[in-house]
């Protein structure tokens, strides 16, 4: 049987670094994209970057030389700051709407049976109680131009954990998109957005202020004993992914959305949000439209 061909994004570090190594392990081929040096074939992407978004994309063409995606794991994401160069708010670049131009440029590339993995987040759902603010809409024009969103947060620290929210609901809603459009696919592809759950001891934290960056980073274990119920550690995080990548774990035909709670992979229903199929709708026609402003082509 030949090994599979994996596409992945944020495997250098934290949760996708154990991945990697898993996949690696599994004799996996992986087409890594990263700003910096990883093991696997190492392919240059900074995912605030869309016109470097769309370069990746070229050189996995270009890599694959005709072969086929056996699975396309869209794992990074955390907080970014400021906006990219087409002055797009940067957390919602990182982690929506980079991956969307990935995933959209890549589907026809996928074989049959194939998996997509996006990872998101449960701060997407309100009934999760996360200490994070939660989304108040999914709404791609004005994520992407917050300046323009009239119920904006004040507070810059309340704002930017909302947009990070908010871009994980996005994943959801995408993800609910191309499960339909593999639906109406014969190759019989899975889509899932994955949530590892809280995760200290990897870089989500980076951007935020001391205290928070320390707890999550410097102190893991007593960080997860704060959490109870839903944290993780990073090898659980990122050995379930490695496993849903390579199809050990078997996805529930009727399931678009998978959370990790204590190292035990669970199947909750969708948020309300994540329900809405007018959102699911307009989400993916705002996404192909701001790409379009930005002169961009996601096919």
């Amino acid at each position: 049987m030949r090994a599979a061909t994996i596409v992945m994004t944020g495997g250098s570090s934290g949760l996708g670094r154990y991945a990697l190594d898993t996949l690696l392990g599994a004799d996996a081929r992986v087409l890594l994209g990263a700003r910096g040096e990883a093991p696997g074939e190492c392919l240059p992407l900074d995912l605030t970057d869309l016109t470097a978004c769309a370069a990746f994309v070229g050189a996995v063409r270009s890599a694959l030389d005709g072969a086929r995606i056996d699975a396309l794991v869209l794992n990074a994401g955390g907080h970014a700051a400021g906006r990219t160069a087409e002055g797009f708010d940067a957390t919602f670049v990182l982690d929506y709407l980079g991956h969307y131009l990935i995933a959209e440029a890549l589907w026809p590339l996928l074989a049959d049976g194939a998996r997509v993995v996006l990872t998101t987040s449960g701060t997407h759902d309100p009934a999760e109680g996360s200490r994070a603010p939660a989304p108040k809409h999914a709404d791609a024009r004005r994520l992407a131009r917050p300046e323009d969103d009239p119920d904006r947060d004040a507070d810059p620290m309340t704002a930017a954990q909302r947009a990070y929210a908010s871009a994980k609901l996005c994943v959801v809603l995408y993800a609910r998109h191309l499960a339909a459009r593999a639906n109406g696919d014969d190759r019989g592809v899975h889509v899932l957005a994955y949530d590892p759950g809280p995760t200290p001891g990897t870089g989500l934290a980076r951007s935020l202020p001391f205290v928070f960056r320390f707890l999550w980073e410097r102190t893991p274990a007593f960080t997860r004993w704060l959490l109870r119920a839903k944290a993780n550690t990073p090898a659980d995080a990122g050995g379930t992914l490695a496993a849903l990548a390579l199809g050990s774990i078997e996805i529930p035909s009727e399931c678009v959305y998978a959370a990790l709670r204590r190292g035990v992979l669970t199947w909750p229903p969708l948020s309300a949000f994540a329900r809405d199929d007018a959102w699911v709708e307009a989400l993916a026609r705002d996404s192909a439209a701001l790409l379009e402003e930005a002169g961009i082509a996601a096919r």
